[in-house]
């Protein structure tokens, strides 16, 4: 099993930054990919950003491409998300996921077995 505890988030004003980190800890030499999704009230949740645990490479969904940053840090087994240039419309609840089984990033949330308990980001206009 993978456990992942998120921190970060909160309210800023639209322009502005925030991080989001997700630790990773128990039986992490299973992962092989993490991504970062979010869910906005009434809608469904949708892929941000994923990352390969194995050769570092990313992928974005086209509302946050040159805004937001996925990156890990191997040694602690963490994931982060850096935000800026933040629009009202990315206010959402984020979660973090981890996957054990993809070879290729996923942006579909059924690929992923583990997730963060998620984190409240809320951009003010």
């Amino acid at each position: 099993q993978v456990q992942l505890v998120q921190s970060g988030g909160g309210l800023v004003q639209a322009g502005g930054s925030l991080r989001l980190s997700c630790a990773a800890s128990g039986r992490t030499f299973i992962i092989s990919a993490m991504g970062w999704f979010r869910q906005a009230p009434g809608q469904e949740r949708e892929s941000v950003a994923a990352i390969s645990w194995l050769n570092y490479r990313t992928n974005y969904t086209d509302s946050v491409k040159g805004r937001f940053t996925v990156s890990r840090d191997g040694t602690k087994h963490v994931m982060y998300l850096q935000m800026n240039s933040l629009k009202p419309e990315d206010t959402a609840v984020y979660y973090c996921a981890a996957s054990s089984t993809i070879v290729a990033l996923s942006t579909t949330s059924t690929d992923y077995d583990y997730w963060g308990q998620g984190t409240q980001v809320t951009v003010s206009s």
